[in-house]
């Protein structure tokens, strides 16, 4: 990598994001590291100009205060902390407004670090496609390919660096959006003319998940099949040693580190089985959401696909809620579909960054067709951020809502009534499960 970097090292702070974007705003890179990094590793990293020290109400380990090496502090780089509980290195505790943070941390970066401001998509391209081409060599790499944003980027930065090494497998697990996987490969197979392969195994992915209602139990179940599904298509070719990933840095927080405690498996983290037989491949795992469609602009991607709402990699199924059964799934599917094609007509689709339909294991009693209905709600969830770390709430029109409920009332079996979920994140997540 040549571009400069801040080191945020972490002692349970809930700012480590925060922190870490606005480095990355300056236009200089950051990672975050976990508080027991040695010297040895840090000075191993490329380019280090400094150290942010980052404390929180999470530095308590199995009782225990943690602390970074002291060795840290000589180590030749400047160090800064934030936090209360660091007062002993900086003598004075920050304030704790977002600007100030900013401040602080510009002088720092730029002053103190004497830090260049090189961290660009066009840089990072150039650095991760030097990556890739060190780590796979002559080897081949199978590409889990869902067709949503993080993939699609993966696919196009991996086809740059290293060509027809690359093979694409699109896996229909039956969680897919209505007409999702026929557009997967007309797009990549007919128009990308990418190497993919095409695996219908929706029947193998429901039948595992039959009866299984705990969202962590099905994240680990679809993860694990995936890999399975991928091993077995590995055999069908010759040099496969690699599997790549669309796994960014949310994905990462959200799975739990040393500090944080999880808030939920991402299929490609939590969810991976220890046998597996493949060398991950994940060149964006350090991007936010934002600097991730920057990228797939970078590498020349078509706007419509960089700027998709994305699709988590479970599907339908962490929407499903409980125990998948196929009358719910189907109700899921056609009334998401009902969403988008209205948010579209509505000119929403380009407002909103994601918005899709949730229906849970439980029924309500109404009137249909002037007789007593005992069916389930569909649940609207339509929510804006930037990084996915934190989100709001899209204040719809009613005539908007109005016309989407009637829709869906009059249209999709199984469903007598519809909410609209007005939960900002945190407390809730994203998604429902």
């Amino acid at each position: 990598m040549n571009q400069d970097m801040i080191v945020i090292l972490d002692l349970g702070s809930h700012n480590n994001t925060v922190i870490a974007r606005a480095i990355r705003d300056l236009g200089v890179y950051s990672e975050i590291k976990a508080h027991d990094i040695t010297v040895d590793e840090l000075k191993a990293l490329p380019n280090v100009k400094g150290i942010v020290i980052s404390g929180g109400e999470n530095n308590i380990i199995d009782g225990k205060e943690i602390d970074v090496y002291p060795e840290i502090y000589d180590a030749g780089y400047p160090v800064i902390a934030f936090d209360h509980a660091l007062a002993k290195v900086e003598n004075k505790k920050y304030p704790a407004c977002e600007n100030c943070l900013k401040e602080e941390l510009k002088k720092f970066v730029f002053d103190t670090c004497k830090a260049e401001a090189n961290w660009n998509m066009k840089n990072f391209v150039a650095d991760q496609v030097e990556i890739v081409r060190k780590q796979v060599g002559d080897k081949k790499v199978l590409l889990a390919l869902s067709g949503g944003v993080d993939s699609s980027v993966v696919s196009a930065l991996l086809i740059k660096a290293i060509g027809n090494q690359l093979t694409c497998v699109h896996v229909n697990h039956g969680l897919m959006r209505k007409g999702e996987s026929e557009q997967v490969v007309e797009v990549f197979q007919n128009q990308l003319h990418a190497n993919l392969v095409y695996v219908d195994a929706s029947e193998r992915f429901l039948g595992k998940l039959e009866n299984v209602d705990d969202p962590e139990k099905k994240r680990k179940i679809i993860g694990a099949e995936f890999i399975r599904v991928f091993e077995e298509e590995a055999r069908k070719l010759d040099g496969i040693e690699f599997l790549a990933q669309g796994t960014i840095y949310p994905d990462i927080i959200e799975s739990g580190t040393k500090t944080a405690k999880m808030v939920k498996s991402h299929h490609n983290v939590g969810g991976l089985p220890e046998d597996m037989q493949f060398s991950l491949v994940e060149p964006l795992y350090q991007l936010f959401k934002d600097e991730v469609r920057a990228c797939g602009v970078e590498l020349g991607l078509p706007y419509n696909m960089v700027y998709r709402q994305p699709f988590p990699g479970p599907g339908l199924g962490v929407r499903c809620l409980g125990a998948i059964t196929k009358d719910r799934l189907e109700a899921v599917r056609e009334s998401d579909a009902i969403l988008r094609e209205e948010f579209a007509n509505a000119g929403l689709d380009k407002k909103v960054w994601q918005y899709f339909t949730v229906v849970p294991d439980f029924k309500s009693v109404g009137v249909k067709n002037n007789a007593r209905s005992y069916d389930y709600p569909v649940i609207i969830r339509a929510v804006n951020t930037i990084d996915a770390m934190t989100a709001s709430i899209e204040e719809l029109e009613w005539p908007i809502l109005k016309k989407i409920t009637n829709r869906i009332l009059a249209e999709v079996p199984n469903v007598n009534r519809v909410c609209y979920d007005l939960s900002p994140k945190p407390c809730a997540t994203i998604e429902w499960e």
